[in-house]
Formats: C-alpha cells, sequence, structure tokens
C-alpha cells in the first residue's frame, strides 16, 4: 500500500533501461518517502506525480505505448506533470526529430526542442565523457555521462507560450568519438548559442538528457529530478487546491 505522503514515481516501462532508473531512483533520500510504479497501462500513470521514460529503442517504445493506449495519457501527462526523458525519452519528448526510422515514429512532444536520433553515431561509437553541471548536489565532482547511441540536440526554439530553457550541462567537441559528423573537432563549440553540444536541459517542469544517468553509480541526475521538478510541481498542485 502507497504511503500517504509517498511521492509516486512512475517510470515507462514498454522497453529499455526502465530497471536501471528504478533502481537509482531507491537510492535518493528526500523529506518525504519515494515510490515507483513501472508504467505499463494507463491506471498505472494516472496515480503518478512524475514520470521517467527511460534510454531503450524510441521507435519500440512509441509502438508499445501506442499499443498500450498509453500514447495520448502521455501527452496529456505532460501538460501538467513533470517528465524526464533520457537518451531515448529524450527523444520522444521533442517536438521534432530526425534520422527517423523509415515511416517514421510518433513522438510525445513536451520540450522545444530538435533532436537527431544516433546523432553521435553508431553502437560502436558510445563513449562516456565527464560533465560538470553546477546544478547538481557537488557540482565541482564531474557527472560521468554515458553515451549510447545517443541523440544530438540540433535546436532549442522555446515558444513565447513556453517556459524558458535551462541548459544544465554542455559537451565540449573535444571529447567526442572520431566518427560523428555534426560537430569538427577545431569548432568553435562554446558558442552558446550552438545546441549541438547541449546533453541536458529543464524547461519547467521537464528534464532531459541525452545521455543515461542511470547507467552510472551516481544518483545526483535523479536526485535532481525529484527535488527540482517533481517536489515543486507537488506543491504548485497543493497551492492551487487550497
Amino acid at each position: 500500500m502507497p504511503q500517504n505522503d509517498a511521492i509516486i514515481i512512475g517510470i515507462l516501462a514498454m522497453q529499455g533501461a526502465f530497471a536501471e532508473h528504478q533502481i537509482m531512483l531507491q537510492k535518493v533520500r528526500v523529506s518525504r518517502p519515494i515510490q515507483i510504479v513501472l508504467i505499463r497501462q494507463v491506471e498505472d500513470l494516472n496515480r503518478c506525480d512524475g514520470l521517467v521514460i527511460p534510454g531503450g529503442e524510441s521507435t519500440t517504445i512509441a509502438l508499445l505505448a501506442r499499443l498500450a493506449g498509453l500514447t495520448e495519457p502521455l501527452r496529456e501527462f505532460l501538460q501538467k506533470k513533470p517528465v524526464w526523458g533520457t537518451c531515448a525519452g529524450a527523444i520522444l519528448l521533442s517536438q521534432a526529430a530526425e534520422g527517423m526510422k523509415n515511416g517514421g515514429q510518433e513522438l510525445l512532444g513536451g520540450v522545444d526542442v530538435k533532436t537527431a536520433r544516433n546523432g553521435w553515431g553508431s553502437q560502436v561509437e558510445s563513449f562516456e565523457a565527464p560533465l560538470f553541471v553546477e546544478s547538481l548536489r557537488e557540482p565541482n565532482r564531474p557527472f560521468t555521462g554515458v553515451f549510447i547511441r545517443a541523440p544530438v540536440i540540433l535546436d532549442v526554439s522555446p515558444s513565447a507560450l513556453s517556459p524558458p530553457v535551462q541548459i544544465l550541462a554542455r559537451l565540449s567537441a573535444a571529447l567526442l568519438p572520431r566518427g560523428q559528423q555534426l560537430i569538427a573537432v577545431d569548432e568553435d563549440d562554446t558558442d552558446p548559442r550552438d545546441a549541438r553540444t547541449v546533453v541536458a536541459l529543464r524547461q519547467g517542469r521537464h528534464l532531459l538528457t541525452t545521455f543515461h544517468p542511470e547507467l552510472t553509480k551516481d544518483d545526483r541526475f535523479h536526485e535532481f529530478f525529484v527535488k527540482e521538478c517533481v517536489l515543486p510541481s507537488l506543491e504548485t498542485s497543493k497551492a492551487i487546491a487550497s
């Protein structure tokens, strides 16, 4: 039975690294207990205060969500509550995407970005890189970004009616795999207007990371999502209700 004051975090469990996210969220300690629900049907989703869409295969996740009748409920959830997309989940949260398989795939939207699927290359060009993220606990300690067939953010264009975008982490071009084609190693990658080096961002209540925090032993991004996205959303909902 759920505890009355528990924060209920759902993890979309269609395919991908949902079990790894569950393990990481179980490590997070905040002011209230956290209950984790694996989402495979609409009834599960309706219970949640926040949602994680894991890394995996974005086309497969989108197809299985459609077959489970979850696509429109997920879009409705995005309008009201916090969602964090990692890797494939980041693609699904995009407003537009390139490099889709033949026939394309459905996107959920919710974050005003355009992404490129497998933007850094194939599986053999997966890599790890240190990220310094000021918004995390212990910001001087690098966070290991695990990039596996990771998407690239091509454009960040919030509309006039959307919340502003907060860039949380960038990746230097010097750390990219040699096979990638989007950024030349000798190119100036410090231009803040260049979206291609952005690997983590927040827009309003939503969080997007193009890498896999769940594949590390570092729970700081999971802690950030709960503390900075889910808890404030709950407080806002409580204030409105009262």
